[in-house]
């Protein structure tokens, strides 16, 4: 038992001196090719079986001739494990280079191909993962450019919204100042009209830059989608008259939400006046709420006359109006976009198609969790 301890405990020693000159070479070559590493470990595992043997035979008192046959076995060994190392690492380091050079160019702004070598799995792993990694970002750089397009669109038409009511103010009010208002009175309401519809404007501008900045506060209470509706369409009865539209509720499913009850309140107003401008008279407008598994759905269908298929896509962008006869009079093409920030907000989702003789919006929140 005393021999096999002693063995033991030369063989640790002479392994442990190799290992040792081994982490040290790692050390210096920490920063070198993957190669050099890979080369160094096999060099390590080699001589530390080699330093073991020799202390081990030192201790034993081995014959020269005996020495020698184990020093050259261990050699050869040393030779072919050095040789394989570094066919390895080369072969990694080959395909360390093609990744580099692929994930170069993807992060110029190109696509992401993977390389064509076979790569350990780490590597086809990583290559995976940049070629997800490079689909999202061109949908984002696709996005970057719509959002862009939209907000340049709407640089333009707020400019000219804006321009066109400050002229009838002005205008209006260099007449009441040169005493040539023959009906003054009526100018006075003109001007509060123009006003009100420039604080619409502004409001809206506020609430949108809210939406985009993710700084919408919200005071989330437990509401019944129910009574979402009724204010909603006590609201929008007074439009409804004006234009001659008919306000019709369809199934009213009183499921509970957790939503901030004055932002779902807004956009359940937006889609209504949007509704109603877009109706013809005699038309109408209908609300219904739908529970579906764990979400509700609350859906406003108008008699529009339908939504052209390429212009779906876009209905919920930043200053889109879509066609002239889409065209709200006061509107600067805000509303919409204010009502899928809003329902993103309470992770809902805004959708839009289109109906026999006109559009259906769909606001899809989820349910109360006591209800999902």
């Amino acid at each position: 038992m005393r021999d096999v301890l002693l063995i033991a405990l030369y063989a640790f020693l002479g392994a442990a001196g190799a290992g040792l000159l081994g982490a040290a070479a790692l050390r210096v070559l920490r920063r070198r090719s993957l190669a050099a590493s890979l080369a160094v470990l096999a060099a390590v595992a080699v001589g530390a079986m080699l330093a073991g043997t020799l202390a081990v035979a030192w201790a034993m008192f081995l014959s020269s001739h005996d020495l020698s046959v184990v020093t050259t076995v261990v050699a050869m060994a040393a030779a072919v494990s050095l040789v394989t190392a570094l066919l390895l690492g080369r072969q990694i380091v080959a395909g360390c280079r093609d990744l580099a050079v692929a994930a170069r160019g993807f992060g110029e702004g190109g696509a992401f191909a993977a390389p064509a070598r076979p790569v350990p799995a780490e590597l086809a792993a990583l290559s995976q993962e940049l070629a997800a990694t490079s689909e999202r970002l061109a949908a984002s750089r696709e996005r970057e450019r719509a959002l862009e397009a939209s907000r340049r669109e709407l640089v333009a038409w707020i400019s000219h919204d804006l321009r066109t009511p400050l002229a009838g103010l002005r205008a209006m009010s260099e007449a009441l100042e040169d005493g040539m208002a023959e009906d003054p009175d009526r100018y006075h309401r003109q001007i509060r009209t123009e006003i009100e519809r420039l604080n619409g404007m502004v409001g809206d501008l506020f609430e949108l830059s809210r939406v985009h900045a993710g700084t919408l506060p919200l005071s989330r209470s437990r509401v019944s989608v129910y009574d979402l509706v009724g204010d909603a369409l006590a609201g929008a009865a007074p439009l409804a008259r004006e234009h001659g539209v008919r306000l019709a509720d369809g199934p009213l499913d009183p499921a509970p939400v957790e939503v901030d009850a004055v932002e779902m309140t807004r956009v359940l107003a937006n889609l209504l006046v949007n509704a109603i401008r877009h109706t013809p008279a005699d038309g109408t407008v209908a609300v219904a709420a739908e529970r579906h598994a764990d979400t509700v759905v609350l859906s406003v269908t108008d008699a529009c006359g339908g939504i052209p298929d390429e212009d779906l896509t876009r209905v919920f962008d930043t200053g889109w109006r879509g066609s002239r006869a889409r065209t709200p009079p006061a509107g600067a093409g805000l509303g919409l976009a204010i009502v899928r920030g809003i329902v993103e907000a309470h992770a809902g989702r805004a959708d839009v198609r289109n109906v026999s003789g006109g559009c259906r919006f769909e606001v899809t929140l989820p349910l109360s969790p006591a209800h999902s």
